[in-house]
């Protein structure tokens, strides 16, 4: 292992960890990334405020890190369609799912949520069959 690779992905950890506790204790509200963006394209709902904060501080935290730290170099392999398609899918998912990784994965699976536990088992070995059929079998 990397040293400072540890220190950042157990920093970025901790921080997500304190995001989704302060949220719920805070807010009652759990940090699931799709019910939040959900939440604000839906017309009628009065909490919009606090979602739109949030949504502000997801994109503007990689412009605060480049500021502070400069940016990693990051090599993507896959393609336009490729990241179109496996974006609609991952929303298709969310949608199947109930949720998404942050809210199952993070905030579910730390609640002691079954089918959070059952939805995060699924979306994972999904991803490891994936991957197993694109990059070894099909050779992609």
């Amino acid at each position: 292992m990397i040293y400072p690779t540890v220190i950042a992905s157990l920093t970025g950890g901790l921080m997500i960890g304190f995001a989704a506790a302060m949220l719920v204790l805070f807010n009652g509200r759990i940090a699931g990334i799709s019910g939040i963006l959900g939440g604000l394209l839906q017309a009628g709902t009065g909490d919009k405020a606090w979602r739109v904060l949030f949504v502000l501080g997801l994109v503007t935290a990689p412009f605060v890190y480049r500021i502070i730290f400069g940016l990693p170099a990051v090599t993507i392999d896959a393609g336009t369609i490729e990241l179109i398609i496996a974006g609609l899918l991952v929303g298709i998912g969310t949608r199947y799912a109930s949720g998404c990784t942050s809210g199952h994965g993070v905030c579910g699976i730390s609640r002691g949520s079954i089918r959070s536990i059952v939805a995060t088992l699924t979306f994972m070995a999904a991803g490891f069959v994936t991957v197993y059929l694109t990059r070894h079998l099909l050779g992609l």
